[in-house]
């Protein structure tokens, strides 16, 4: 029996990234030899373990045969004959089909630390083409790692698409991969690739049709302009679920209202990311006139967000407004003060001492509450200066 660290640790271990999660494979072992040992079995398509200790992963040494269309038409083979090099050529990518040995030293045979060095993410065979979801990884590693994708590469994911592969593709796993990629460091890699080999038209049309259309006034492409935007947000302070929504508020920003439900529809995607785009393309134009806005006006944004009772929809709209503005010191300065000016409207309506308050006469306590928010916001804005 032996042991390898394979596949993401060794390549961000190389890359000087932070290593978190740890692959293993064992060649030369059976699922009986395992569980002797106190591995628990977890895999339920080939022999997957989790170490008693540790709980890391530890999976047989397998090959794989394509046998039906889409991710999931595999069959797996893993016996104590399989070897470390026949299980790494079934990997996606070079700089994914990398190990190292229980001494720590590097197995790399099909070049991926060369790969690494080039920046490029190129496939280790020719069964890369039997995976539709390998079109989607590969845009997501192009858009954590700012790599280019090898010509051969790309022509194998062009033909996927082409064979309509993509569409066998769960929407679950689908979102899964997109969503990876929104977060990663440049997501306008993400959306380059996936354009340039088709799968944007196949997994997110209303994002593709952005492409090459030009906005009101002659601004620039909206495709390009999310995209560039995307990559502003991916550098924003929110982490996790509230990053997703800002990136998927700022994807859908130049989408109508129903094309941002049908995308949000067909990828599943979680109710905060479906009201972030919602939000963002409702009230756009209101931001824009924060500074000229009435009470009445203000009464109608911050409620028709819920803020009062979810304050995290305002601050993901103020997130998305920041990285959809026209980089440039005096759209950054304006989006402050945009941010700056929501907030305190906010701050107002949040202090208010609703003590007392009864119905008078004919005026229930819902209007009661209504006069007194606008009585609050009228006084707030008299004494602020005019515009932003």
């Amino acid at each position: 029996m032996k042991i390898y660290r394979v596949g993401g640790s060794v390549r961000d271990e190389l890359l000087g990234l932070p290593v978190t999660d740890r692959d293993y494979v064992v060649v030369g072992a059976t699922p009986e030899a395992m569980s002797a040992l106190g591995f628990q079995p977890v895999g339920r398509d080939f022999p997957v373990f989790l170490h008693p200790q540790t709980h890391e992963e530890y999976a047989l040494a397998r090959t794989e045969r394509k046998q039906g269309r889409g991710h999931q038409g595999f069959v797996f083979h893993a016996d104590p004959g399989v070897t470390l090099e026949a299980d790494l050529l079934r990997r996606d990518l070079t700089v994914n089909a990398m190990a190292r040995d229980e001494a720590g030293v590097l197995i790399d045979p099909y070049g991926g630390q060369r790969d690494l060095g080039l920046r490029t993410l190129r496939h280790t065979s020719p069964a890369f083409g039997e995976d539709p979801l390998r079109v989607l990884r590969v845009a997501r590693f192009a858009a954590r790692f700012g790599f280019a994708v090898a010509e051969e590469t790309e022509a194998l994911m062009r033909e996927l698409v082409a064979h309509r592969e993509l569409r066998d593709l769960s929407p679950e796993r689908v979102w899964q991969e997109l969503a990876q990629g929104l977060v990663a460091r440049l997501p306008s890699r993400m959306l380059a690739v996936l354009r340039r080999c088709g799968a944007l038209r196949e997994v997110a049309p209303e994002l593709d049709g952005l492409f090459d259309s030009v906005g009101a006034g002659q601004q620039p492409d909206l495709g390009v302009t999310t995209a560039l935007a995307l990559d502003r947000g991916a550098g924003a302070d929110a982490s996790g679920l509230a990053a997703l929504a800002v990136q998927f508020g700022i994807a859908a920003r130049h989408l109508t209202i129903a094309q941002a439900e049908a995308l949000a529809a067909r990828l599943l995607v979680s109710t905060e990311c479906r009201d972030a785009a919602i939000n963002a393309i409702r009230h756009a134009a209101t931001l824009e006139r924060a500074g000229t806005l009435s009470a009445e006006e203000w009464l109608a944004l911050l409620a028709g967000l819920d803020a009062l009772r979810r304050p995290e929809r305002l601050d993901v709209l103020l997130a998305v407004h920041a990285a959809c503005a026209f980089p440039g010191p005096e759209e950054s300065a304006n989006a402050d003060r945009v941010r700056a000016r929501t907030t305190a409207a906010l701050q107002v309506l949040s202090a208010i001492d609703y003590g007392g308050l009864e119905a008078n006469g004919e005026t229930g306590v819902a209007q009661r509450v209504r006069q007194l928010r606008l009585g609050t916001l009228r006084e707030w804005l008299a004494r602020m200066p005019a515009g932003i």
